[in-house]
């Protein structure tokens, strides 16, 4: 077996990446999508934009997942707190539009 052209691996691995990205993304549109509906339902009901007690929740869980996946759980906590971030101004934007 002819051990493959550097230049083609890494246009392989590239072209792998690239497809991995757009899958991210997509994945996160549906996340957005799903939260939006949370920070309305919240904004209806007067609930708070931020639930504290599922943040920790879902770190853990997501602390957890990362380390069974053998990615850096602290990488994986700094995703989800920039992500939670904007899920919440989302839900505030919500509630003040009411």
């Amino acid at each position: 077996m002819t051990p493959e052209d550097p230049a083609q691996s890494l246009q392989r691995l590239r072209s792998s990446i690239d497809n991995i990205d757009a899958a991210l993304v997509f994945m996160l549109a549906e996340r957005f999508r799903c939260t939006k509906q949370v920070g309305v339902l919240k904004a209806e009901h007067g609930m708070p934009a931020s639930d504290p007690a599922r943040e920790e929740q879902q770190l853990a869980r997501l602390r957890a997942l990362a380390t069974d996946a053998d990615l850096d759980p602290e990488f994986a906590e700094k995703w989800f707190n920039f992500v939670v971030a904007e899920v919440i101004r989302h839900h505030t934007a919500a509630a003040d539009a009411q």
